[in-house]
């Protein structure tokens, strides 16, 4: 079973793919959907689009994570993301591929068994889940393989989000 796992946002869109064979998480693949600070907001919208759906399509996820905004001092910055976020679930709804939402604490919670966790412990945590030898990079696609790993340990398959 693969699971994509999806942490929003406009410049930087951070994925991962995992796969459960059983009890266990495999590491498939991670990256980021990039887009160019100096392009319009539509069309940053539009490519993070086109790109998630060549990810959809490479790997063919049964399930999806994405990460619930959260709220900063920026509302700007907040609106945006919400924007992407809203992208993001519509293209998998699009694919038909049910989605569930993780607050960050529910995604620390999952894998350190302490909500506040800080982002160090959490890196050092998809090491040693995933068995990768370094800590993957950039942050946003070792956010996206944390919200992955958190998907794959729920059970439910119905969407939750849309």
């Amino acid at each position: 079973m693969i699971i994509l796992g999806l942490d929003p946002g406009t410049a930087t869109t951070g994925y991962g793919v995992v796969e459960l064979r059983g009890n266990q998480v495999v590491h498939v693949e991670h990256g980021c959907i990039l887009t160019p600070a100096n392009t319009p907001l539509p069309s940053r919208l539009h490519q993070i689009a086109l790109e998630l759906r060549k990810i959809i399509d490479k790997h063919q996820p049964i399930k999806v994570g994405v990460e619930e905004i959260f709220f900063s001092k920026n509302v700007s910055t907040a609106i945006s993301v919400a924007q992407a976020r809203g992208v993001l679930l519509q293209v998998c709804t699009e694919a038909n591929i049910p989605v569930h939402s993780f607050t960050p604490v529910q995604v620390k919670q999952s894998l350190t068994s302490y909500g506040r966790a800080d982002k160090k412990q959490m890196q050092k945590m998809i090491c040693l889940m995933l068995g990768l030898s370094e800590i993957p990079t950039p942050d946003d696609a070792a956010d996206a393989l944390a919200i992955a790993v958190t998907c794959a340990h729920t059970n439910s398959f119905e969407k939750i989000d849309i």
